[in-house]
């Protein structure tokens, strides 16, 4: 979802660490990218986060992390 959303280029699924960071190092995301995953996380799934909040900084510390979030709300 991540590479769909972001549309990176030249970049496989398997390319992408799933404990690195996803922002600065790491895959090397910006804020607008954040927003953008953000936005299909709504989407895809009806995920609703708050931008300033730390539980959300949680969630968007690597893949894995994002992973978990989106396992919690597919089981509720």
């Amino acid at each position: 979802m991540i590479i769909e959303c972001l549309d990176l280029e030249d970049i496989d699924a398997d390319d992408i660490d799933n404990e690195a960071p996803l922002f600065v190092d790491g895959l090397g995301l910006d804020s607008i990218d954040a927003l953008e995953i953000g936005l299909a996380l709504q989407k895809h799934y009806g995920i609703k986060l708050d931008s300033n909040s730390e539980e959300t900084r949680a969630h968007f510390a690597n893949v894995n992390a994002l992973a978990k979030l989106v396992q919690s709300h597919r089981t509720l």
